[in-house]
């Protein structure tokens, strides 16, 4: 028979009660607690055992069995069991030993043990390991520890007859009784309490009788299954509240009992094990981030002997905990530190209870590595140390970097930029890859003109300000692919990754070049102005490494400077002038803006049937004073790449507009007056409100207008151009296609599209009828556009058999020189009809 929960009991001072015959309360107590025994053996099948010595001279009652202890397992027991009295150690003055609930294998009294206590003691235990057996022991185990010591601490105290219920109501866990018939035969206070119902109207009752069938049915169902288990079971686990009604997690236990071998009836048991569940999350969660930590975790004894280590420990180290469990950390020494160093570690630990700092240690396979470190002593409630933590994560990564940066100072300490020997690694790494994307690069040097007169007169510091500044200016003015870097003093150095062509590398040269538009200003001095020489070299032309191309963009930045400063010089002596070329017509747009140096001319479209002319469209021109005549192909894509189309379209839209008012105003008619919109323009979200805008101001009835766009601008963000181009129709304006099949043409779009109109492009009509090719392209233009019923228009007309064959062919209307060039609105009096006329 296997006893697991034992109370150890001193009887020195029993012993000497008993032989001097001084008092006979202890076989007293021994016999009054024979019915209790007897009680207590009928609401369970456990064996519970009383043990004495047999020297005492007690009536031993006859359910107590006998036994005695081996020398080994008393040796065991006085060895591993802590068996404490008033939190002292157990010796010879001890009267009396009130130890806990111990749980061990099955042993026995021993009449003298060799090498054990000199005293005789006592034990009391069970074989039922069950919840509701162990609770009625702890029960019994309490009360016996209470009466012994009443009895040997108090000499006038007089025993008490105590019964099981007397104990059941001493504790604020809730204990019932069933008989087979599922009536309640008990019930504590405890249980009245929290039921609201007095022993009166519990005893006798069954659950149906007190309470609804759902509550009584789970109850029941509870019984059953503690009885077909044969043991005590968990029937339930809630949240609720307890008798203080305070939240408590509330655990039920029911436990079938025997009386001599026949079921004789059911215990009942609720205890509140908040605590236990709080206790058990925080272990899973202790658990789960100790082992899902990204750090290593070593924990040690107090001793300092490894008991565990996490996963991240084993990443890191290599070391598997069955390889460190039970050794020391010094198996992952190093050999870099002192013991001097590890001397003063343990001495910080001790003394202030962590330790944190940087220590190299050696992996399983070998290789050393750092690691940051924090160490900490975990105490106990004597506030003694019992475990030391641990927690380290590895820094070979940053220990690298930081080897390299002390290395390798790649930053301009002023300016915060990269230095000459980041911008190489930057330059070798571009070229590198536009090698194998074939691609071009371009580096631009900028030198400040004359700046040593700055550093002369104001001070190095406030030259160092100005180059702060400057570099700040120039670096808003790149994009963020660029590379812009500090070579020395007045010295900056620009990489152009993947350039487009020579348009690109003008477009950045005028950027920066506009930094130094706006005067410096120094401490509220007077602003300083300052200028810059600018080199240019590109890959592959100039050069194929990094100094080749570094030495060559010095040498054109010099020859900038020997122009006279102020300017910029490309390595090749070809694209200098075309790029000088290129930047004066875009400094020239910029001011015929300024200068409202554009005007517009009108060329008819001509019913090709009547006749007539039916609108017209109006064109851009441009004459510089110093350019002279400028072609809108040179300056409109020049426009749309610098950012300026969008003002000169809108300029344009608001002066046909205008003209068109004043030929109404004036009593002459007209259809329609097509204005050109480039793509940028309707990318554009208030496109539609600006258009709006000008017909309100100008007062030019939308019927009257026609917006021309060409196929590429279903090349991005179909959705809105398509919403915006519903929006303009809406409003009354007419939409044509222009250069209708020389771009994205898709049939798809002219579906989505609220068209009007398809421009047949000159290119096609050019060498009609002669060119088959642009014959059969003609007539199929000219059909789809009457399959969707538009209306078709062919540029570029010049001779009548272009007209006669495009008549033929039922286009609808025409524009060329064949019936007129572009003319201004002056000149266009013959193509408009006075209203009486009509």
């Amino acid at each position: 028979m296997i006893y697991t929960n034992y109370l150890f009991i001193s009887y020195a001072a029993l012993y000497q009660m008993t032989v001097s015959q001084t008092d006979d309360r202890i076989v007293q107590l021994v016999n009054s607690w024979h019915a209790q025994f007897l009680q207590l053996q009928s609401l369970t099948k456990a064996h519970i055992v009383m043990c004495f010595n047999y020297d005492i001279e007690v009536n031993i009652p006859p359910l107590l069995s006998l036994h005695t202890l081996s020398s080994e397992q008393t040796e065991y027991c006085l060895k591993y069991l802590s068996i404490m009295i008033n939190n002292k150690s157990l010796s010879d003055d001890n009267d009396l030993l009130l130890g806990e609930s111990l749980k061990f294998t099955h042993f026995e009294i021993l009449e003298h043990p060799n090498n054990a206590i000199e005293h005789d003691f006592a034990i009391l235990a069970t074989n039922d390991n069950s919840e509701s057996n162990l609770a009625l022991f702890n029960l019994l185990v309490n009360q016996l520890k209470t009466d012994l010591s009443k009895i040997l601490f108090t000499k006038n105290h007089k025993s008490s007859n105590i019964t099981i219920s007397d104990l059941m109501n001493s504790f604020e866990e809730i204990f019932w009784i069933k008989d087979t018939q599922g009536r309640y035969i008990y019930a504590n206070q405890s249980a009245e309490k929290a039921w609201h119902k007095s022993n009166h109207q519990v005893i006798g009752k069954t659950d149906h009788q007190l309470y609804n069938n759902e509550v009584a049915d789970l109850f029941i169902d509870g019984d059953s299954k503690a009885i077909q288990a044969g043991r005590s079971v968990i029937v339930a686990e809630c949240e609720d509240f307890d008798l203080s009604s305070n939240k408590a997690w509330l655990e039920t236990l029911k436990s079938p009992i025997y009386h001599q071998g026949e079921l004789a009836g059911v215990l009942g048991f609720t205890r509140d094990i908040a605590k236990h569940k709080a206790a058990e999350q925080q272990l899973m969660l202790a658990a789960c981030v100790f082992e899902n930590a990204v750090e290593g975790v070593l924990v040690t004894d107090k001793n300092g002997v490894i008991c565990d280590v996490n996963q991240a420990f084993t990443q890191i180290t290599g070391y598997e905990l069955s390889e460190v469990l039970g050794k020391k950390p010094s198996v992952l020494s190093s050999g870099r530190h002192t013991k001097q160093f590890f001397s003063k570690m343990w001495n910080t630990l001790l003394v202030n209870g962590k330790w944190h700092g940087e220590i190299w240690n050696r992996r399983k396979n070998g290789t050393v590595f750092p690691q940051t470190i924090t160490l900490s002593a975990v105490y106990d409630e004597d506030n003694c140390v019992k475990f030391f933590v641990g927690v380290f994560a590895d820094i070979s990564l940053l220990k690298q970097t930081e080897e390299k940066l002390k290395n390798l100072a790649y930053v301009d300490p002023l300016t915060g930029l990269p230095n000459r020997m980041r911008f190489v690694s930057y330059l070798e790494q571009e070229i590198s890859h536009a090698l194998r994307g074939k691609k071009q690069l371009a580096i631009l040097c900028i030198d400040i003109d004359l700046f040593k007169h700055i550093n002369e007169s104001l001070g190095h510091l406030a030259g160092d300000e100005i180059i702060v500044e400057l570099s700040k200016r120039l670096s808003y003015a790149l994009s963020e692919f660029d590379v812009l870097a500090r070579l020395g003093s007045d010295e900056f150095v620009v990489l152009l990754p993947s350039i487009t062509g020579t348009e690109s590398v003008f477009s950045s040269i005028s950027n920066l070049r506009r930094v130094f538009e706006r005067p410096f200003i120094i401490d509220n001095a007077q602003p300083i102005r300052l200028t810059a020489s600018i080199g240019v070299s590109l890959y592959p032309n100039d050069g194929l490494d990094a100094d080749a191309l570094l030495r060559n963009v010095d040498a054109a930045m010099h020859k900038a400077k020997s122009q006279g400063r102020n300017g910029y010089a490309f390595y090749t002596e070809g694209m200098t002038a075309e790029a000088a070329e290129q930047l004066k017509l875009q400094s020239a747009l910029h001011q015929a803006i300024i200068n409202n140096d554009f005007y517009l001319v009108y060329q008819p479209k001509i019913h090709l049937a009547s006749g007539e002319a039916n609108g017209f469209e109006a064109l851009i021109r441009w004459y510089d004073p110093k350019l002279g005549q400028i072609s809108p192909a040179d300056f409109i894509p020049l426009a749309e790449k610098i950012g300026l189309i969008n003002d000169i379209g809108l300029w344009v839209l608001q002066t046909a507009c205008t003209q068109g008012v004043n030929w109404l105003t004036q009593g002459l008619q007209f259809s329609r007056i097509s204005v050109n919109v480039a793509t940028l323009q309707l990318q554009r979200n208030d496109f539609v409100d600006k258009v709006r805008e000008i017909l309100l101001t100008t007062g030019l009835p939308a019927k009257h207008l026609d917006i021309e766009v060409t196929e590429s601008c279903m090349m991005n963000n179909q959705a809105a151009v398509i919403k915006d181009l519903k929006q303009l129709s809406a409003m009354g304006i007419s939409i044509s296609i222009d250069d209708f099949g020389t771009g994205y043409s898709s049939l798809n779009y002219l579906k989505k599209l609220p068209l009007d109109t398809l421009k047949i492009d000159q290119s096609f009509v050019k060498n009609i009828p002669f060119d088959s090719n642009n014959c059969a392209i003609a007539k199929a233009v000219i059909a789809l556009g009457h399959a969707l019923n538009l209306q078709v228009v062919a540029e570029g007309v010049e001779t009548q058999q272009q007209a006669d064959f495009l008549l033929l062919n039922e286009c609808d209307f025409a524009q060329g020189y064949l019936y007129s060039k572009p003319q201004l609105a002056a000149e266009l009096s013959a193509f408009l009809i006075p209203k009486s006329a009509n």
